[in-house]
C-alpha cells in the first residue's frame, strides 16, 4: 500500500508531528495536541491531497498506561474526496486525574459543520471538552447522567439518577 498521505502529511506538517506509522493500509500521525486545529486546517486545505472529509471522530482511554504516556487520545480519521487517500490523526491527552482537570481539545467543528456530533459523543462517553464548542451537552446519555460511561474506570456497576417523566409529556 502506498504511503502517499503519510508523506504528504509529513511534508506539510514537519516538526508537529511527534511519531507516525503505516501499517496494513492506515496511515496515522501523532501530533502536537495544541495544535490540532492548525494541523486539521492545513490537511483540510492542502492543494495536493486536501483531506476535506472527515469521515469519524472519536477517542480512545488507556487507563493503565504508563505514567510518561498519555492516557486518551482523540482521533480523527480523515478522507481526500479528491485522491481517495486516508489519513489518521491522533492527538495526545493527559488523564484528567493527573491534572486535577478534564481534558480539553480545540474543536473543529469551525472546519467541519459534522463534527458537531462526533465531538458532542466523545464529551458524552469519555468526557473530553472540546473547547469553542458552541453547544457541548449530552448526546446519547440524559443530561441527569452522572460520568462518562466509555472512560476505562467508570464502574460499570453504578447506579443512576432515576428520571421521572410526565406522562402528560410527549
Amino acid at each position: 500500500m502506498s504511503q502517499k498521505a503519510l508523506d504528504r502529511a509529513k511534508q506539510i506538517l514537519g516538526a508537529i508531528i511527534t511519531s507516525s506509522h503505516a501499517h496494513a493500509g492506515d496511515e496515522t500521525v501523532v501530533v502536537e495536541t495544541a495544535k490540532i486545529h492548525q494541523v486539521l486546517k492545513t490537511l483540510r486545505d492542502d492543494g495536493e491531497i486536501p483531506f476535506d472529509f472527515l469521515v469519524d471522530l472519536t477517542a480512545v482511554d488507556y487507563l493503565g498506561r504508563p505514567q510518561d504516556q498519555a492516557r486518551y487520545e482523540v482521533v480523527y480519521h480523515l478522507r481526500s474526496m479528491k485522491t481517495g487517500c486516508r489519513l489518521r490523526v491522533k492527538a495526545l491527552l493527559e488523564d484528567p486525574d493527573d491534572a486535577g482537570t478534564i481534558p480539553v481539545i480545540s474543536t473543529v467543528t469551525d472546519l467541519w459543520k459534522g463534527a458537531d456530533w462526533f465531538e458532542r459523543e466523545v464529551w458524552d462517553l469519555y468526557g473530553i471538552k472540546f473547547e469553542g464548542h458552541k453547544d457541548l451537552r449530552r448526546i446519547l446519555m440524559y443530561e441527569e447522567f452522572i460520568g462518562h460511561p466509555l472512560r476505562k474506570d467508570y464502574p460499570k456497576e453504578k447506579r443512576q439518577p432515576l428520571i421521572r417523566r410526565d406522562p402528560n409529556d410527549v
